[in-house]
């Protein structure tokens, strides 16, 4: 599928910010006053930059509270409805470390809140049937590690960052092997697609439009196979390999810095591939 700017934006930044509070709720020792106000509007600043960035996607975006009222069949009004009590439930938290009385079972509910709100994030993917790759439970469990990475680094977890960057690095790679195949073992064909397998093997002969459209540019995105192995490889040298290697060499604070950048350089582009690798149904019908 088409790899759009806003959504990889959306999913990377929601991504740090969502994290970010996970870590700061379950911190038994959690910073206070002035101290707790800077991590905070930091975890703020990420999740509403990639909230809005996720906004400009929508084609009529005067619409966007709409999305609030189909909680029962939608995970993207699940998504909206998680992150306004997650932030909610952090604004309460922050106020109460601000005053110097620290409520830690609202931290507890607050770090909850924003791992459901990545959950449901993964989930409006994951649910794609007509994405094999993507309709996997492989989806939520990699936003969630990616989510939790992210925060960790950011708000300087060490250890429990080089840990997480070493599990997530292993699920992400054989995300990577085994969704090659998923488009194939879903048993999805020309035949299934148009329910005419019953009376032989169909073909198309002619394409349903004879020049681009709609579907075409988001849903048939097309990366040659000799690329995807170098943007792989690049994905996992910066987003785990080089982070894991700084931390491990060194202790001094700044480098933190640059193991974060580096990480979000390679969450940025295994987002683009998360995205332009995923084969939707509906190239089947141009023979793609």
């Amino acid at each position: 599928m088409h790899p759009a700017p806003s959504l990889i934006l959306f999913t990377t930044l929601s991504g740090l910010g969502f994290g970010l509070l996970v870590w700061l709720g379950i911190d038994p020792s959690p910073p206070e006053a002035l101290t707790a106000f800077a991590w905070l509007a930091l975890a703020y600043a990420l999740c509403l930059s990639g909230l809005a960035a996720s906004a400009t996607h929508l084609e009529r975006r005067e619409r966007a509270l709409m999305a609030f009222r189909q909680w029962r069949t939608s995970w993207l009004s699940r998504e909206a409805w998680a992150a306004l009590v997650s932030l909610l439930l952090g604004g309460g938290y922050g106020l109460s470390l601000l005053l110097g009385r620290p409520l830690l079972p609202l931290g507890w509910l607050t770090a909850l809140a924003a791992l459901a709100t990545v959950f449901c994030t993964a989930m409006i993917y994951a649910q794609l049937k007509s994405v094999p790759r993507w309709h996997h439970r492989s989806t939520p469990a990699l936003f969630l590690a990616y989510a939790m990475t992210g925060g960790a680094l950011l708000s300087g977890q060490r250890w429990p960052a080089l840990v997480l960057l070493g599990l997530t690095a292993a699920l992400q790679i054989w995300s990577w092997i085994d969704g090659d195949g998923r488009f194939a073992r879903s048993g999805t064909t020309l035949a299934s697609a148009t329910g005419l397998g019953a009376v032989g093997s169909p073909r198309a002969l002619f394409p349903p439009h004879t020049g681009s459209n709609y579907l075409l540019r988001e849903m048939v995105f097309v990366v040659a196979r000799r690329h995807l192995l170098k943007l792989r490889v690049l994905a996992a040298l910066l987003g785990f390999v080089l982070p894991a290697a700084l931390l491990l060499a060194t202790a001094v604070s700044y480098f933190n810095f640059i193991c974060l950048a580096l990480h979000v350089a390679g969450v940025l582009l295994s987002r683009w591939l998360f995205f332009a690798e995923a084969e939707h149904v509906v190239g089947l019908y141009y023979g793609r």
